[in-house]
């Protein structure tokens, strides 16, 4: 959920969008309130949710076996810090601390080995993540349509008039 969300940030900072904050939820649902004019900057930032954790677990995956683990696990660290100017909840705010605090931990501490176990392990896990996500997104749509509101298919949508299944 949090990768999901940054990726929503990151979508609408890359466009020229403010990002007013995030929240995670014990649910596992999250939100991303950002604004800017133009609504091709709320269409990339609504559809880099889905993505992000694949992106981001394939660049893991990719910076473990090309040895770049520590500046993976200190890039990540920044990310994870600035995350905290924006997250609003406290649920989301203990996630995000507790994330970058045990990033830190692993860049100071672990050793090179370790630091690639434990980014392996995160890279798969957000890899096997995107997959579930799909697989969730596609329940909203065909089982759960009670529960459309919820899904960013369903609002780029409703802002595009593009398919969900797009």
């Amino acid at each position: 959920t949090l990768v999901h969300e940054l990726g929503h940030a990151v979508g609408a900072i890359l466009t020229g969008r403010f990002v007013h904050g995030m929240k995670i939820r014990m649910n596992h649902s999250g939100e991303a309130v950002s604004s800017g004019r133009g609504k091709l900057g709320s269409v990339i930032s609504g559809s880099l949710g889905y993505p992000a954790p694949a992106i981001v677990g394939a660049v893991q995956l990719w910076c473990v076996t090309q040895g770049y683990t520590a500046m993976a696990l200190f890039v990540g660290g920044i990310i994870l810090v600035l995350t905290l100017l924006v997250i609003r909840n406290l649920f989301g705010f203990l996630v995000v601390a507790v994330s970058a605090a045990a990033s830190a931990a692993l860049w100071v501490w672990a050793t090179p080995e370790q630091q690639s176990y434990v980014l392996l392990i995160i890279a798969i896990a957000l890899l096997v993540g995107s997959v579930r996500g799909l697989a969730t997104v596609i329940g909203v749509h065909t089982r759960r349509r009670d529960q459309l509101n919820t899904s960013d298919a369903y609002l780029l949508f409703k802002r595009t008039g593009v398919p969900s299944v797009f």
